[in-house]
């Protein structure tokens, strides 16, 4: 990953707590606002997503724009931000 967020990089500078969804690099207002609909409302929720998912980038790209309608951009965001958070915590 050539350049990151400043959202990516306080995200994944500490544990994961009880962040909301839309801590998530990728994931704004509107994109949070889904996954709260669908019951992903905090960011370990997407986490476990993330997890069942095997880490598996296109599996989790698809899921995410299936679910909340992620476009290409966000799901890479959004997946390089839970991929860096579990090297660096799990």
């Amino acid at each position: 990953m050539s350049s990151t967020s400043q959202k990516h990089k306080e995200f994944v500078a500490e544990p994961m707590g009880e962040k909301a969804v839309n801590a998530l690099a990728g994931i704004g207002e509107v994109l949070g606002k889904r996954l709260e609909d669908k019951g992903f409302d905090k960011a370990y929720v997407v986490l476990g997503q993330f997890l069942v998912l095997k880490k598996d980038e296109e599996l989790f790209r698809d899921w995410l724009k299936d679910t909340c309608g992620a476009n290409i951009k966000q799901q890479g965001d959004c997946y390089g931000c839970l991929r860096e958070w579990c090297d660096a915590f799990l």
